[in-house]
């Protein structure tokens, strides 16, 4: 079996910065994407719009710099958000949105991720003014969707965790303040949050990672398996029902891609693992088998359709350009992904990572 496909769109991925940008970034063209939105969690952070590095931190137009030295210029869409500091202004979301040079802007709770540090609590940014500029110039919101500074209990439990509680609680509010504001809800793992982004208005989307469509927290428990660790974390079988249930309605265009694909050259550490799952060369090749898992014939004009709306179509519209005129194609034949070699080290993808056998191929 063959498929076909336009050039798809990661919207949530991660380049780092230093040596190995090059090498992350290949990956990514490697396998047929055609476009991303590169997250600026990056050492120092994108938390300026304009200029040159400063007062740690740098700017979209400096990080973009650096990502068009790598080889991203190949790409046919890049996006780099705003991370949104205590430094961000109403009048920085102003200028950066006349210039044409800010899309986006990313919100990380507090601490809740890799290089999360610069965050700030959803509730300071409510009814603020940053969140009304971004509203008034149709600026998107990237959201990392879980409450902050929840003890043990509470962050993770049968009952609820940090990302229920945070669509909940914390989304009803942000969307009854700012109505028409335009918002990403990023990898997106639980049945509540798939709710509340397919009930709520049309200019609210969501990514989901090829990970959370296929595994559960039995497997990362199940023999420790640190690779698939990633934040948020995997969830439970009710909760992958529920994102293969939304990526699966026919004609939905509410859900893309979004990988998080995140490298890092140590996995396991003193204190602790490393967040994030490494999937560059291999994500289209994951979310066949996802949808393959979760009953769809991808042979079929209905299954094809499905994945071609989810990887190529549903990411470019929200997003505001066309999809890709260019093509890709995957196989269905047994591959095997190997470990990135970097200048910063060696990067274990997450079929690696596993042992996992892919079912498709990438074939040009």
């Amino acid at each position: 079996m063959i498929l076909d496909l336009p050039r798809w769109f990661d919207l949530h991925t991660h380049f780092r910065q230093g040596p190995a940008m090059p090498a992350y970034v290949r990956a990514h063209l490697d396998m047929g994407c055609a476009g991303v939105l590169a997250m600026p969690n990056t050492q120092p952070p994108v938390a300026r719009v304009n200029g040159a590095l400063e007062e740690g931190a740098w700017s979209i137009e400096g990080y973009m710099k650096l990502l068009h030295e790598a080889g991203a210029d190949a790409f046919e869409h890049l996006i780099v958000p705003l991370y949104l500091t205590r430094q961000t202004t109403a009048a920085m979301i102003r200028e950066g949105a006349a210039s044409g040079m800010l899309k986006a802007c990313k919100y990380y709770p507090p601490h809740g991720t890799t290089n999360a540090e610069h965050g700030l609590p959803m509730d300071d940014l409510i009814e603020g003014e940053v969140l009304r500029a971004m509203e008034e110039h149709g600026v998107i919101l990237c959201i990392h969707g879980e409450q902050h500074a929840l003890s043990g209990p509470d962050y993770i439990d049968a009952g609820q965790n940090a990302e229920t509680r945070f669509y909940q609680e914390r989304m009803p509010r942000l969307l009854a303040a700012h109505p028409k504001l335009r918002i990403v809800c990023e990898h997106i793992t639980t049945r509540t949050a798939a709710e509340f982004v397919a009930a709520a208005p049309d200019h609210i989307g969501a990514t989901i990672t090829p990970q959370h469509l296929l595994y559960t927290l039995g497997h990362l428990i199940q023999g420790l398996k640190y690779h698939l660790y990633c934040l948020p974390v995997v969830k439970f079988q009710d909760d992958r029902a529920a994102l293969r249930q939304a990526v699966l309605q026919p004609a939905q265009a509410k859900f893309f891609a979004g990988t998080d694909s995140a490298p890092h050259t140590t996995k396991a550490t003193d204190c602790g693992c490393a967040a994030g799952c490494f999937t560059g060369g291999c994500a289209p090749q994951l979310y066949a088998m996802a949808f393959e898992e979760a009953g769809t014939d991808l042979g079929s004009t209905e299954g094809h359709a499905l994945l071609e709306r989810f990887l190529c179509l549903n990411g470019p519209a929200f997003h505001g350009f066309p999809p890709s005129r260019r093509r890709f194609r995957m196989e269905k034949a047994p591959s095997r992904t190997e470990v990135l070699e970097t200048p910063a080290g060696p990067v274990t993808p997450l079929p690696s990572g596993l042992g996992l056998e892919l079912t498709w191929r990438l074939a040009y």
